[in-house]
């Protein structure tokens, strides 16, 4: 570049000069506005279509975990499910105290792992209900279980695996296995931490203390891998549910059922002079036939019940009823 080609101060002070006044009068809903920077850590996660069979497992997971607790806390705990959300992993990881007990299991045929999060607090609630406690106390600061915390701690998380992997097992058959257990979140290597993960919290409520939570966290991946598998769980579900209301409605309904005791025959003559106190003789057979619409649909005797005249039925017949 040759000499001429340079810039004297005077000018490159006043290009500085038009630069800064442009960036001053730039209107709004220019294109120097419109620019925001981006995390692509809080990026929104489409809905997918396998998270309606997960909610179905969380709920029938928190109608079990009553009767996981109940032998721990001696006592009947309430547990809420709330709806599963999709959320990337390192947004949970950082709402997480530095304490916790983290657990993870390989949960084959799944990809990956599954993560079960249980709050400090709530074990050490269980350890003093357990031995009779309360369970109602100020909850003191965490930095590792006691011993009998630990003991605990490894009972009720194989309890809730082995009751994860029932609730599993109406959808398929799964192998849990357990990997690893951790205090610090950090080194719960689920997934990486942008990439998404399910969410299935458990709200269980002990006493009239604070109510703790309960995550299960199963990576996106893992679910898609089975997504064919919880797809047909939410349609069978759902036609499941269409046969049970149907069912109901159809038991509701009231139908006129009746017996014939007897078919005496008498002439017309008889017939034309009946006057009251006229006793027609009848013979009741070993067997009366109960008809509902006009048709036969079962046989039975005639006996009392409770004082009133009641039909036993001794034979069905459906023949009559199709």
């Amino acid at each position: 570049m040759s000499k001429s080609a340079a810039l004297s101060g005077d000018e490159v002070a006043a290009m500085i000069d038009g630069l800064n006044e442009h960036a001053a009068t730039a209107a709004p809903g220019s294109e120097e506005e419109l620019h925001r920077p981006f995390s692509f850590a809080n990026e929104t996660i489409p809905p997918m279509p396998m998270l309606p069979a997960v909610d179905r497992l969380s709920v029938r997971m928190a109608r079990k975990l009553r009767d996981v607790i109940e032998p721990f806390a001696r006592d009947k705990p309430g547990v809420d499910a709330e709806r599963v959300h999709v959320r990337r992993f390192e947004s949970w990881r950082l709402e997480q105290p530095e304490f916790s007990s983290i657990s993870l299991y390989r949960f084959r045929p799944l990809k990956g792992a599954v993560l079960i999060a249980l709050e400090p607090s709530f074990i050490s609630r269980l350890v003093d209900m357990f031995y009779g406690g309360s369970g109602d106390y100020d909850e003191r600061k965490f930095n590792e279980f006691t011993a009998t915390e630990e003991r605990l701690l490894g009972r009720i998380s194989e309890a809730l695996i082995d009751t994860l992997t029932e609730v599993w097992s109406e959808v398929m058959t799964v192998s849990p296995q357990l990997l690893s257990r951790e205090t610090n979140t950090a080194y719960a290597s689920l997934v990486r931490g942008d990439e998404p993960v399910a969410v299935a919290r458990f709200t269980v409520t002990l006493g009239q203390g604070r109510p703790a939570k309960i995550d299960i966290l199963y990576p996106v991946s893992a679910l898609r891998s089975v997504e064919n598998e919880l797809s047909a769980k939410v349609h069978d579900d759902t036609s499941r549910t269409a046969r049970q209301r149907m069912a109901s409605a159809l038991g509701e309904v009231r139908i006129q059922a009746r017996s014939v005791l007897a078919r005496p025959s008498i002439s017309m003559q008889e017939l034309l002079a009946l006057e009251p106190g006229d006793v027609i003789p009848i013979s009741l057979p070993a067997q009366v036939p109960l008809l509902v619409s006009g048709r036969l649909l079962a046989f039975g005797s005639i006996g009392d019940q409770e004082g009133k005249a009641a039909l036993r039925i001794e034979k069905v017949d459906r023949s009559g009823a199709r």
